[in-house]
């Protein structure tokens, strides 16, 4: 009787596809990483040469700014709202100082960040725009100005 011989797991079809798709995964992030690197470098150059630019200003008010960003990219809060979380126990806890050179030197549009949070309130919680308007400029709410909040109620979709 013949035995048949084991080929040994290096030479298996499963094992060779399996190497591939490793490898394929492999250089797709890679050419995602040199990307995020490249826009790493370049934004840290940008930061960099304006931190050069104003050598004077303290690292907490730097921080503060960068720390303004970060919640403009994934929050749409007002300029008033976000001070209050930069400066709040519960928040961030930076000095008023700080967080008044993070709002006044944030790039940020507050009109379209207004509209945001309406489109987020009349889809979310299907409010009416008189309610959506008295939410984002309520005290206790997301204290946009009024003219920000009439652009965004002028500009929600129907």
């Amino acid at each position: 009787m013949q035995s048949k011989t084991k080929k040994p797991f290096y030479k298996r079809v499963w094992f060779i596809l399996l190497v591939v798709l490793v490898a394929f995964v492999g250089i797709a992030n890679m050419g995602d990483s040199s990307e995020k690197a490249d826009s790493k470098t370049s934004s840290s150059q940008k930061t960099s040469s304006s931190t050069q630019k104003n050598s004077s200003v303290p690292k907490e008010y730097t921080s503060a700014l960068k720390s303004a960003q970060n919640y403009n990219k994934i929050m749409h809060m007002s300029k008033a709202g976000l001070y209050e979380q930069l400066t709040a126990d519960a928040g961030d806890k930076f000095s008023p100082e700080a967080a008044q050179y993070a709002v006044d030197n944030l790039k940020a549009d507050y009109n379209e960040n207004a509209l945001k949070s309406a489109e987020t309130y009349q889809k979310t919680m299907n409010m009416s725009p008189e309610s959506i308007r008295e939410q984002l400029t309520a005290d206790a709410g997301d204290k946009f100005t009024q003219d920000q909040a009439n652009y965004a109620i002028d500009h929600l979709s129907k």
